[in-house]
């Protein structure tokens, strides 16, 4: 058992069980030792499609920018981006974006980026990128237009799991055992509602904090105008299954071994994120697999023009593409939805 680990165990022993979003809590965001807050995982442990090519943020940028474009070109509107990663994204979106300085003129860029080990990333990435840019520990719609977008961050939301049993249904929590942790089954089963005919041993997973979130914007986007695009990896018919893992080094990992030196996430339920967004007064589009969203956005006429400009990266190029649509490979795990304001046009893609 690592450092965090122990005082994981100590916290337990002394207050009790912890759930396992309190657990993911803790692992993901400790300010000390915390998976996110300590370090920069992106490649060592994972990749994410902006990482994989420049064509991914360029279309995420021109996506906003038309969204804009489609209601009147509001003034003062915030470009936000939650978890944005080292940067990559919201650099190649500006850098499209430039397509259209009237939209650059009237936005303000804001990263929600509670790590400051990925927030010194950021700033070296974007210090030349052309845009005043503000950082916030947490998202603040305030009473502007919101354009925001969140590519792998809802995944990293914490869940909570329940079993079925004789009982009914039972909170999975953390437990700690001579030292060591584990799981265990709340002994009491609890009042939540979950729908469905579930054999024992059934497990279902929910993410309060994604919900929250996603009608936080709804609202803020209904009220004010905006757009929001949601790309995660996810399913859209909810039912039973468990799929928190743990990865480290691009290997799974046992979930409680030496938490924060490992990522932990959980598939995302955009049916519940649809309704959360829909009871906060949007409009909810989606979700489309990644692949033929990018493709509709004009990945394949993109990449034509950078092989054509760049000959030596065409091999390059065309293997970027075929990972980031290819029903093998992203193109179907990824998926899209957009949130927008109940009378605005269709966005791109939908």
């Amino acid at each position: 058992m690592n450092a965090l680990g122990n005082r994981i165990v100590k916290l337990i022993e002394t207050q009790g069980p912890l759930s396992v979003a309190q657990f993911m809590t803790v692992a993901l965001l400790d300010p000390q030792a915390g998976y996110y807050a300590t370090r920069d995982p992106f490649g060592a442990d994972f990749i994410t499609a902006p990482e994989v090519s420049q064509m991914f943020g360029e279309l995420v940028g021109l996506w906003c920018v038309q969204a804009w474009l489609d209601q009147d070109k509001p003034k003062n509107a915030q470009l936000v981006e939650l978890g944005p990663g080292r940067g990559t994204l919201m650099a190649d979106a500006l850098r499209a974006a430039k397509l259209a300085r009237d939209f650059l003129r009237n936005i303000d860029v804001v990263l929600v980026e509670a790590s400051p080990t990925l927030r010194d990333v950021q700033q070296q990435r974007l210090k030349d990128c052309g845009a005043a840019v503000a950082w916030k520990d947490r998202l603040e719609a305030g009473d502007r237009p919101l354009f925001l977008i969140a590519n792998e961050f809802f995944d990293a939301l914490p869940v909570r799991q329940f079993v079925h049993t004789e009982r009914g249904w039972c909170e999975r929590m953390v437990v700690a055992t001579d030292g060591r942790l584990d799981f265990a089954l709340s002994p009491v089963a609890s009042n939540v509602t979950i729908e469905g005919d579930a054999p024992d041993g059934a497990v279902y997973e929910t993410s309060p904090a994604s919900l929250a979130l996603a009608e936080d914007i709804g609202h803020a986007i209904a009220r004010r105008g905006g757009a929001a695009l949601i790309i995660d990896y996810g399913y859209e018919r909810p039912g039973f299954g468990e799929t928190l893992q743990a990865v480290g080094r691009n290997q799974f990992k046992a979930l409680l071994e030496k938490p924060g030196t490992i990522d932990l996430s959980a598939h995302v339920d955009f049916t519940a994120i649809a309704a959360a967004a829909r009871c906060g007064g949007a409009r909810a589009y989606g979700p489309v697999d990644q692949g033929p969203f990018l493709e509709a956005l004009g990945i394949s006429a993109r990449a034509e023009k950078l092989a054509k400009a760049n000959k030596k990266d065409a091999p390059m190029i065309a293997a970027a593409v075929d990972r980031l649509v290819g029903r093998a490979q992203m193109g179907t795990l990824f998926k899209a939805m957009a949130i927008m304001p109940p009378n605005a046009p269709a966005p791109p893609g939908f």
